[in-house]
């Protein structure tokens, strides 16, 4: 499929899957922050993942994809599934039950910068004027947004931005990584491997830890479980990597800072979360710092 359409203008269809994706995963912030009332994180997010894989290689059987991996891709396979996945999908969940849906979506957003930084000392790519500009300014934001509320709440907040900085820092080597060592398997196959070896030791470790007991989900805990599993995990992934096949990189990359901008209203209006000043002002600077990590 190609990336743009014949008249040279990005693929309509192509835009629709990735506005669909850009939703779908800044929906998911304000529904984590309300499964986690009900069901712990661990067990939440890995059960979910190993679910979503599954379905995801059905869907990879479907399109005639094959599934299996060649032997000398194991190891890094495992290694970026860790990176990626699992410390996104373990470092995420816990990060919530210290801050606002609104503040992981930003500190979650914060990846691309990340690759940008961490590009320069894996692979060799100089850390140019903007990367470094972006860089600071994406810093700042996350300071404006943790920083706003007085000292004292932000000491009391650490342990989520750790966190949640952990995991985007993690997906971001990951991605460097599998850009210094590609995983040559088609998109739908690679990304049911990738979710189901990263997200299945955090639903074991989440199973005998925090032993989640099904009785404790409402109707609303049974919804919300279940979008994550077929939304996030499904539906938004076979969007994204079909939005992939019909626009060029860059436009996909831009697309994606939707995310917190939905995360951000979407908390709001779902959990009453607070959309004042110090809000608005952390997402439009952290917007801004990876805009020009992108352009970089």
């Amino acid at each position: 499929m190609p990336p743009t359409s014949h008249t040279g203008r990005p693929s309509p269809l192509g835009l629709i899957l990735l506005a669909i994706t850009s939703v779908g995963w800044g929906l998911n912030f304000p529904i984590m922050k309300l499964l986690l009332t009900e069901w712990p994180p661990l067990s939440s997010r890995g059960l979910a993942g190993v679910t979503g894989a599954t379905a995801l290689a059905l869907v990879a059987l479907a399109r005639r994809q094959k599934l299996s991996v060649p032997r000398p891709m194991w190891s890094r396979l495992l290694l970026v599934s860790t990176l990626s996945i699992s410390g996104w999908v373990a470092f995420m969940g816990l990060a919530l039950l210290w801050l606002s849906a609104s503040e992981a979506a930003v500190l979650g957003i914060s990846i691309p910068v990340w690759v940008a930084f961490l590009a320069w000392p894996l692979l060799g790519e100089r850390l140019t004027p903007l990367r470094a500009i972006s860089l600071i300014v994406a810093l700042a934001g996350i300071v404006v947004l943790i920083g706003g509320n007085g000292f004292e709440t932000s000491i009391e907040k650490l342990p989520g931005v750790a966190l949640a900085l952990a995991g985007a820092i993690g997906v971001g080597l990951g991605t460097v990584l599998t850009k210094h060592f590609p995983l040559k398997m088609p998109p739908l196959s690679l990304a049911a491997w990738q979710v189901g070896l990263g997200c299945l030791p955090v639903a074991i470790v989440g199973l005998v830890v925090e032993q989640p007991q099904l009785a404790a989900l409402s109707w609303v805990g049974w919804a919300a479980l279940l979008n994550m599993t077929l939304i996030q995990f499904c539906l938004c992934y076979v969007c994204w990597f079909a939005a992939l096949e019909r626009l060029p990189a860059a436009t996909a990359s831009v697309g994606t800072l939707l995310v917190p901008v939905v995360g951000v209203l979407a908390a709001a209006a779902m959990l009453r979360e607070p959309l004042g000043p110090r809000e608005i002002a952390a997402l439009t600077i952290t917007l801004g710092g990876i805009a020009v990590a992108l352009r970089s």
